[in-house]
């Protein structure tokens, strides 16, 4: 195994860790609110917890917890199915229709409208939840196939 393989198991395998995935969960509307204030040491600090974040926590003992195998699942999409995280397929949809209203909830934030910062980070999360929900059965799934 190369190093650079190694490293990347370790980053997976760390950020499995259920404090990493649920940790990064309220740093999309972090980065919305940041910019909407114009608060630009919120908004450098919240892209340095992004960085950092999948490095802080130990990997998991096991893997039982809901976020763990959704870190898992991700990884297992991306790698043993060779399938991308965005697309027009089903359930890749979701993630690109997430990415969308993510980038348009930090329009909304430049442009300072609430309302459409509001719901455009609401529609990112639902929608990237959604997406971690299928791919989560489709990779338990899987397991238990092969167990």
């Amino acid at each position: 195994m190369s190093l650079r393989e190694r490293a990347e198991t370790t980053l997976w395998k760390r950020h499995s860790n259920p404090k990493s995935g649920w940790s990064r969960v309220p740093t999309g509307p972090l980065l919305v609110y940041a910019l909407y204030r114009r608060n630009w040491r919120l908004l450098l600090a919240t892209v340095v917890w992004l960085v950092i974040n999948p490095i802080l926590f130990n990997p998991p003992e096991s893997d039982d917890a809901w976020m763990t195998r959704a870190v898992l699942a991700e990884r297992w999409w991306i790698r043993d199915e060779d399938r991308p995280t965005v697309g027009l397929d089903y359930p890749n949809v979701c993630n690109a229709a997430g990415a969308f209203g993510f980038c348009y909830a930090l329009y909304a934030a430049y442009r300072r409208r609430p309302l459409g910062a509001i719901v455009g980070t609401i529609a990112s999360i639902g929608l990237k939840f959604w997406w971690l929900r299928v791919l989560v059965k489709r990779y338990d799934t899987t397991a238990e196939r092969s167990t």
